[in-house]
């Protein structure tokens, strides 16, 4: 569907699974080669197993994003070993929820970190080599609770930030053909979701028909809906299109 992705060098953090795992497949089906980033060695390698099954070209990175050092040892052997980066989806991400009283200040440093300071440091490492070559995607990921969501005062904070950020780049590196977006996701089956369903009393199950009730589509997302909408924003058919943040979420919200 976008030719123009053949061969072009992509890193996506967080792909071990989820949504991030979703992307990097994707990604690959368009024929870019991927370096796949995650905190756990073997779910990269899963991805990585699953990407070349399929006949796509991916290696495997364990990196923990909030570790400047270790991103840019990354991303200086991704260039060694395949080229130039042109595409950046910062995906990894965390939740350690609680009510503020409750919240540790641990847990708020994780997840501030672990979204906004991991998302920095790919972007800045990865930011020279697309603008020597004047092309450039650079996809990070909000989320609905961007908005505010009880019990995420750490997340929904790290998430409202992110589209800052997002905005801030469009400008800075749009005069370098860099287009940079970001996707804000509602409800999505995932692992994560599933965990937070089982915190919470209840089966993953009964969480996302409580979830599909309040959806407009009567439906909770998969993480192939985000991915679709992330390669639509990586393609050149999106080229005009920079600093906007992107809802998917089957529907305006409540």
């Amino acid at each position: 569907m976008y030719p123009e992705l053949t061969n072009r060098i992509a890193v996506v953090t967080g792909a071990g699974r989820g949504i991030g795992r979703a992307e990097a497949l994707r990604l690959a089906r368009e024929g870019a080669q991927l370096a796949v980033v995650d905190l756990r060695q073997e779910d990269a390698e899963d991805t990585v197993k699953q990407i070349r099954a399929a006949g796509g070209q991916a290696t495997a990175y364990a990196v923990d994003v909030t570790d400047g050092v270790a991103v840019h040892a990354m991303v200086e052997d991704v260039v060694r070993r395949l080229g130039p980066i042109g595409i950046l989806v910062n995906n990894a991400g965390i939740t350690r929820d609680n009510l503020l009283f409750k919240m540790a200040e641990a847990d708020w440093d994780a997840v501030i970190d672990t979204h906004l300071k991991g998302s920095f440091l790919c972007a800045r490492e990865v930011q020279r080599y697309m603008v020597e070559q004047k092309w450039g995607k650079i996809v990070n990921t909000s989320s609905t609770s961007a908005l505010g969501n009880r019990g995420q005062a750490n997340y929904s904070a790290a998430k409202a930030g992110l589209q800052g950020f997002t905005r801030t780049l469009a400008i800075e590196l749009g005069p370098f053909n860099i287009n940079v977006n970001a996707v804000a996701p509602g409800f999505v089956d995932t692992e994560m979701t599933r965990d937070t369903a089982r915190r919470l009393g209840l089966q993953p199950d009964q969480l996302k028909a409580q979830a599909a009730s309040q959806i407009p589509l009567r439906r909770v997302g998969v993480p192939e809906d985000i991915a679709n909408v992330v390669a639509f924003l990586c393609s050149d058919q999106a080229s005009f299109i920079s600093g906007q943040i992107i809802y998917v979420r089957g529907g305006p919200g409540q």
